[in-house]
């Protein structure tokens, strides 16, 4: 019954949503409504706050015992296992040689010290002895010098004083002809004094820089006669060299700048002494200014150093050159190999003192020129094969102008005089060299050069050998004897003969001589008698070869030279 009147609900309330036609009812209503009424109390937050039970915890008064101990520490001590050397001040030598040859030196130098540096070294050798066969061939060398400075952290300031006196004879020539030993004698007279202060910042943002000044005097033999005393050789030179450089990271800025002057003078200008020489005065500034750049790559193991060489040269004219300057360097194998290149170039200022410092035998009266080298490439690689060994194989090409050669002078001398003149060549040398070093027992080193010279107006590069090797070694047996070992060998060397040379040969309108081979070895022995004694004997020119050093000027035969030292 239940089911059946809730089927027919459902049946009736969707037919009765179910018409389409809307039903519309209208009809009288009665509604009522309140009137509003406002309340007269704000609204307000009540908030409830409940108390919170103050808890009170009393103070416990607890107390303990605390121990401490203190650990001993043991002072520091530190061990040297090798003192420093004792230093002594003065050091002298004293020897006599074969042929009377007296030697005496002397060294006084400070001891160590942190700031000051100062010493005096004098030394004294001649001989006595002749050459057969030639003139009086008699010299002595007398050389002193004075030097002191201060060195400190930051800068250092340095000055030195000297005076050499040289004497010997023009020995080149026959004694057949008996000339009187005065009448072919020279004399050098030698002063200069220099300083120099030079800044020390350790400050890599700092610039460093040094600044020197020197002056020297050069003079030849006077003649006897006061009215004559000009004519001879009278050389002063003074310098102004400075240079600084600047690091900025890898970079570092560098410049040199210098000046320097030289005034040579013989006689009277215009004048002549005896109807074959003639007054030379010639005055020579050099003004040299040279900035470079070194930079490091490859965590330094590539190095390289760019710049330019800008020198003004006011002799008899004014002029002005720039040279190149490049260096390359790369290290392989830590150090093992270190292959270089570069090219340089420059000028050197040649002076009466510096001629006759590679030729004695020049005589007073020269034309002076500068030596210039517009370009110069060299190449080469360089290491060590251990920690003992190291090598240097290198080649270089240069175009030399004005190269100084000496030739004998005929005409204002004997032929027993050299006078100078100036080539322009070209010169290829290649060079090889090696050394050894075991701790202070055993050093040597062997060096060998190859030139090949291509001269302009002359046959040969006059003098200057084509092969050149040379060996230098020393052997400390014990700490008592310790042996010196000395070897030149040179060949290939030729000279512009005399005309009264009868073994010259003619090539191109030049009378031409070989000087033959030269071999000059010499051999030391020291004992050690204690550290402030010793005795030595040295050997010279132990093969007994009267090479010529230059034409018709042999050297001694073998001497013998022995004496004493003493420290104090």
């Amino acid at each position: 019954m239940k089911k059946t009147l809730f089927i027919f609900c459902i049946l009736n309330a969707l037919t009765s949503f179910g018409q389409d036609d809307p039903v519309i009812v209208i009809a009288d209503a009665d509604r009522h409504v309140d009137k509003a009424r406002r309340s007269v109390l704000s609204p307000s937050i009540i908030d409830t706050v409940i108390p919170t039970a103050i808890v009170d915890y009393p103070l416990l008064s607890l107390q303990y015992e605390t121990n401490s101990e203190v650990d001993k520490i043991n002072p520091a001590s530190i061990k040297i296992k090798e003192k420093l050397p004792q230093l002594y001040s003065t050091y002298a030598k004293v020897g006599i040689g074969s042929e009377l040859m007296p030697l005496g030196e002397v060294f006084f130098n400070s001891k160590r010290s942190r700031k000051f540096v100062y010493g005096v070294h004098a030394k004294h050798l001649s001989s006595f002895g002749d050459i057969k066969g030639y003139s009086k061939a008699q010299f002595d060398r007398t050389n002193g010098l004075l030097y002191g400075g201060i060195k400190d952290n930051r800068y250092s300031l340095l000055g030195d004083i000297h005076y050499n006196n040289r004497g010997l004879h023009y020995y080149g020539i026959s004694d057949t002809l008996n000339l009187h030993k005065d009448s072919i004698s020279q004399r050098y007279s030698d002063f200069g004094i220099a300083g120099s202060y030079a800044s020390h910042i350790k400050d890599s943002a700092k610039l460093n820089y040094k600044v020197g000044l020197a002056y020297n005097n050069f003079l030849s033999q006077k003649i006897e006669e006061d009215k004559l005393k000009r004519w001879r050789g009278q050389e002063n030179a003074f310098g102004v060299m400075s240079s600084a450089f600047y690091k900025h990271g890898k970079e570092t800025y560098a410049a040199d700048f210098n000046i320097k002057y030289n005034g040579y003078k013989y006689g009277i200008q215009g004048a002549s002494y005896n109807g074959l020489d003639s007054g030379i005065v010639l005055n020579n500034t050099v003004i040299n200014l040279k900035p470079t750049i070194t930079t490091f790559l490859f965590n330094n193991r590539f190095k390289a150093n760019i710049g330019v060489n800008l020198v003004v040269d006011v002799h008899e004219t004014t002029s002005a050159y720039v040279y190149p300057l490049a260096e390359i360097k790369y290290s392989m194998f830590n150090d093992i190999f270190i292959p270089y290149a570069g090219i340089r170039g420059g000028l050197i200022q040649n002076s009466f003192k510096s001629l006759t410092q590679e030729n004695e035998f020049i005589r007073p009266n020269i034309e002076l020129r500068n030596e210039k080298t517009p370009i110069d490439f060299y190449g080469g690689i360089k290491g060590t094969l251990s920690k003992r060994i190291s090598f240097d194989a290198n080649f270089s090409y240069a175009n030399i102008k004005d190269k100084a050669l000496f030739v004998t002078d005929t005409i204002q001398s004997l032929g027993n005089k050299f006078n100078v003149i100036y080539d322009t060549m070209n010169v290829a040398k290649v060079e090889a060299s090696i050394s050894y070093q075991l701790k202070e027992k055993i050093k040597f080193d062997g060096i060998g050069r190859y030139y090949s010279y291509s001269v302009l107006n002359n046959s040969y590069a006059w003098n200057l050998p084509q092969f050149q090797f040379i060996l230098r070694g020393t052997y400390n047996l014990y700490d008592k004897f310790i042996f010196n070992l000395d070897l030149n060998l040179e060949e290939g060397r030729r000279a512009l003969a005399s005309a009264n040379d009868i073994e010259a040969t003619l090539e191109n309108e030049q009378r031409i001589t070989k000087l033959g081979f030269l071999s000059d070895l010499n051999l030391g022995v020291e004992y050690r008698y204690n550290k402030r004694i010793s005795a030595f004997v040295e050997f010279n020119n132990l093969a007994s070869q009267k090479y010529k050093r230059w034409y018709n000027t042999p050297v001694h035969a073998f001497q013998v030279l022995g004496g004493v030292t003493f420290r104090f």
